[in-house]
């Protein structure tokens, strides 16, 4: 009724809303009032539930809690995703592929990742070259040393996130170990737990599509691509060679930062 009537309606874009507050709230999208500031690292939001769900991040509050595996998380969102793992809903799938997956950012990766052989971001320290600028920001800590991941127990920092998983777990039992069943060795993830069973079972569902060769990961497939492309997509960054593969690079790399008397960290 309110869109026959014309009632809250923004002058902006035409959209109606059930109350004055709700059009208030709508505004702020234009206007890019952010009232709602973090006291604890300032980050601003346009609503007072966005700062409430955000502040989780810094408290370490997971109120969402799934029946199942007694998994719990700081949004319900994410809670309603998980529960996909018990179900086995995919329903996104991919369209050059039989792949499915449980939620759409993990099948937009893997377009990116294994249909798509651009890459565009490179490294300005040692020229490698990334599909996607988050991938180049993380390897770009290697070189600066940076560590954004802070324990808050300790004073400890990481660089990557699963290292500060792996703190949590072994430092301040906080998480869920997956232990091997048949060796008894202990991860941080089922993702990484899954990967190893397949060593024991030697399970290797990875299947090269110009060659016979087959790999345990999707990874280790990713890595091998290289060899059927045609082209040599890492360069040394102190010379003008050029590798197809990244273990090469790195060794290269090192020797010739030895050689030219250039300051490196370990690759």
């Amino acid at each position: 009724m309110n869109i026959h009537t014309d009632k809250y309606k923004c002058v902006e874009c035409g959209k109606c809303y059930q109350s004055s507050y709700h059009l208030a709230v709508h505004r702020r999208s234009h206007s890019r009032e952010q009232p709602f500031e973090c006291t604890v690292c300032s980050r601003r939001f346009t609503q007072s539930g966005h700062l409430v769900s955000h502040s989780r991040i810094h408290s370490g509050q997971k109120p969402y809690k799934c029946h199942v595996c007694d998994k719990a998380f700081s949004q319900s969102g994410n809670l309603n995703t998980h529960m996909r793992v018990h179900t086995g809903k995919k329903p996104h799938k991919c369209s050059l592929c039989d792949k499915s997956f449980s939620v759409s950012s993990s099948l937009q990766t893997h377009k990116r990742h294994v249909h798509n052989n651009s890459r565009p971001y490179e490294c300005p320290y040692c020229g490698m070259l990334f599909k996607v600028h988050s991938k180049l920001k993380q390897h770009v800590r290697i070189h600066t040393d940076a560590k954004p991941y802070s324990c808050r127990h300790c004073s400890d920092c990481f660089t990557w996130h699963y290292q500060l998983k792996t703190h949590l777990l072994k430092s301040h039992n906080e998480g869920t170990w997956f232990t091997c069943d048949i060796c008894q060795k202990k991860f941080g993830s089922k993702q990484e737990l899954k990967q190893h069973v397949k060593r024991h079972e030697a399970v290797k569902p990875y299947v090269c599509s110009e060659c016979p060769k087959r790999f345990c990961t999707a990874y280790e497939l990713r890595q091998h691509h290289p060899v059927h492309l045609g082209y040599k997509q890492f360069s040394c960054g102190l010379c003008d060679k050029l590798f197809a593969r990244k273990a090469p690079v790195k060794k290269h790399f090192k020797k010739s930062s030895d050689e030219h008397g250039v300051s490196h960290v370990q690759l």
